[in-house]
C-alpha cells in the first residue's frame, strides 16, 4: 500500500529523506531491526503533478531532490514486494526523516579539523541556513500575497452578489405591491 506525505517546499530547495523499513516478526512478536529482501519505491511529485523522482531503494536508504517549483510536493513510499508483507501479517514499520533545506554538520569532520577551519565551516553553515531562511520568507510572502489577492477578489464578488440580491428583493417587493394594488382595484376593495 502506498503512503504519501505532502511537504510544502519553496523553490530551489534541497530536500533529504532518510528512511528505514522494519518487518513484523510473528515469532518474536516484534519488529525486526532490518527487513532483508524488502525495498521501497520512492516517488516525488511536484505541485504541477510532474514526477521529480521515482526510484527503487533498499530496506534502508537516503533520497534527495531539489525543488524547482514552490508548493506542495507529494512524497510517496511503497513496498516493492507484497509476498513478504502478506507472510508477515501485513505489518511494516517505516521510520522517515525528511530535512528541508538544511545541511547538517558532520561532527567527525569538524573534530578532525583545527579550530580555524571549524569556525570557518560553522560560519559557512550559518550563512547557508540564513539563505534558506530568506528563501522560506520569500516563499511565505508569495503565498500571503496570493492569498490576499484571492480574499480581495472574493470580497468584491460578495459585494456585487449582495447588491444583486438587494435589487432583486426590491424589484420583487415593488412587483408584489403593484400586483396587490391592481388586485384590490379590480375587486373594488379600495
Amino acid at each position: 500500500k502506498e503512503k504519501c506525505i505532502i511537504e510544502d517546499i519553496p523553490s530551489d530547495t534541497l530536500v533529504i529523506g532518510n528512511y528505514k523499513v522494519q518487518r513484523w516478526d510473528i515469532h518474536k512478536q516484534d519488529f525486526l531491526e532490518s527487513a532483508p529482501g524488502l525495498g521501497m519505491f520512492v516517488t516525488v511529485t511536484t505541485p504541477s503533478a510532474e514526477v521529480l523522482l521515482s526510484k527503487l531503494y533498499g530496506p534502508q536508504g537516503t533520497f534527495s531532490f531539489t525543488s524547482y517549483l514552490s508548493g506542495e510536493h507529494v512524497i510517496c513510499l511503497q513496498s516493492n514486494s507484497t509476498r513478504f508483507v502478506a507472510f508477515a501479517g501485513s505489518k511494516l514499520r517505516i521510520h522517515l526523516d525528511i530535512r528541508v533545506g538544511e545541511h547538517f554538520l558532520d561532527e567527525s569532520i569538524v573534530q578532525a579539523k583545527d579550530k580555524v577551519n571549524e569556525v570557518n565551516f560553522r560560519l559557512e553553515h550559518l550563512i547557508e541556513q540564513m539563505h534558506h531562511i530568506s528563501k522560506e520568507q520569500n516563499y511565505e510572502r508569495e503565498r500571503e500575497e496570493k492569498f490576499r489577492k484571492t480574499s480581495e477578489e472574493t470580497n468584491r464578488n460578495i459585494l456585487w452578489w449582495a447588491i444583486v440580491q438587494t435589487l432583486i428583493l426590491i424589484s420583487i417587493g415593488i412587483w408584489q405591491i403593484k400586483s396587490l394594488r391592481d388586485f384590490f382595484i379590480s375587486k373594488k376593495l379600495v
